[in-house]
């Protein structure tokens, strides 16, 4: 009896060995005792694979099984990251030192990750433009409004010519539909007619090379939701027919409407404060750097009396509360989006769209009115 129980286990460790998998190996100086993760970026979350503690030489060897079409990992010391690319039984090996690893590595066996390397340091030098123009004290706001706008166009035009639409079946492609500034896309394919373009052409190279694969089909549901939203979005534009001399420069219509938390905030509720009224819709291309410039405002003259009350008109109301979560100001949900009476009553005919509200609340201007938006708040406070 013992000897079938032993062949049994022979043969069970012969086939598993026999699995042909994948292999991500090397070394991260400089981290002696530091936990190194390896994790699988799924498509709702990032779960842990494995992880080692690391000695002297920083040796690590981590191994999977593949699953058809090209999947993505990340190792992780800390907020350090690197990102990996699987695409079937190869071996990649990464060199680099800790606590620079995130930017300065050395990576080999895969085109697909040195492709994403790139992306990486593109990203990684967008957000440090980004940064420095937002900190410009030289440039009015609206300046620095055009400059961060015409610098991402920029940025997302390179992307799409020389990595996504060069070779959409890839999984660097894939990865670059998903690059961010913060924590908000680049290429948002809720409403942007052009970026969901962008993603419904992997979405078809996907389903021609990984047939069936649970990421070509998430792929093809983003791009499906944007045309909608899009639709939806071109039926309001066709409806709003308004004047602009509904909207008066005195006088103030109240909101009322719930935020984030699930409290009711008005906006006459504000009486005694400088108030920019912001209509947002966070899934457009234009809301990384639209946000980056309300902080700037919020963060000077917010304890000089300046509140801002920014609408949202996102479909999606987890999405919206994702991106509110960490934002200081008031933000609550139109549930009816663009096609909303309050749109509607304050012609707001694109986005983002703002209003500036003295502390009696009148309205004193909105963005066609008013030159230069800092200097105007600094006028009312």
């Amino acid at each position: 009896m013992k000897k079938y129980i032993i062949v049994a286990i022979a043969v069970l460790c012969l086939a598993s060995c026999g699995e042909k998998k994948f292999h991500v190996e090397g070394s991260i100086t400089n981290a002696k005792d530091s936990v190194l993760y390896f994790e699988n970026i799924g498509i709702n979350d990032i779960n842990v694979v494995d992880s080692v503690k690391l000695d002297a030489d920083g040796e690590f060897a981590f191994k999977g099984l593949p699953v058809g079409a090209p999947e993505f990992y990340r190792l992780r010391i800390s907020d350090q990251i690197i990102n990996v690319a699987v695409d079937s039984t190869e071996t990649i090996t990464v060199r680099a030192q800790y606590p620079q690893m995130a930017s300065a590595y050395e990576i080999e066996g895969s085109d697909n990750c040195l492709k994403m390397k790139e992306l990486a340091l593109k990203q990684q030098d967008l957000l440090q433009r980004v940064i420095s123009v937002n900190e410009d004290e030289s440039l009015t706001v609206r300046q620095t409004n055009d400059s961060l706008r015409s610098m991402i166009t920029r940025y997302k035009n390179d992307i799409k010519n020389q990595y996504i639409f060069k070779e959409p079946n890839k999984a660097y492609a894939y990865f670059a539909l998903f690059q961010t500034i913060g924590n908000l896309l680049l290429f948002s394919p809720n409403t942007n007619k052009e970026d969901i373009k962008v993603y419904a052409a992997v979405a078809t190279s996907w389903d021609t090379y990984y047939p069936g694969s649970e990421r070509g089909q998430n792929l093809h549901n983003i791009a499906l939701e944007g045309m909608k939203n899009q639709r939806i979005q071109e039926a309001a534009d066709a409806k709003a027919t308004i004047a602009a001399e509904r909207v008066q420069t005195t006088g103030l219509i109240d909101i009322q409407l719930n935020d984030n938390k699930g409290r009711l905030r008005t906006l006459t509720g504000l009486s005694g404060k400088v108030v920019l009224l912001d209509f947002h819709l966070f899934a457009s291309e234009a809301s990384p750097a639209r946000i980056l410039l309300l902080r700037e405002l919020y963060n000077k003259y917010h304890a000089r009396g300046l509140e801002i009350y920014q609408v949202s008109l996102d479909e999606d109301e987890h999405f919206w509360k994702q991106q509110t979560a960490s934002l200081p100001w008031i933000n609550v949900r139109e549930p009816a989006g663009p096609q909303s009476v309050i749109v509607g009553i304050y012609n707001v005919q694109t986005l983002p769209e703002y209003f500036l509200i003295d502390r009696g609340n009148n309205i004193v201007g909105r963005s066609q009115t008013i030159a230069d938006l800092e200097q105007a708040i600094k006028n009312l406070l």
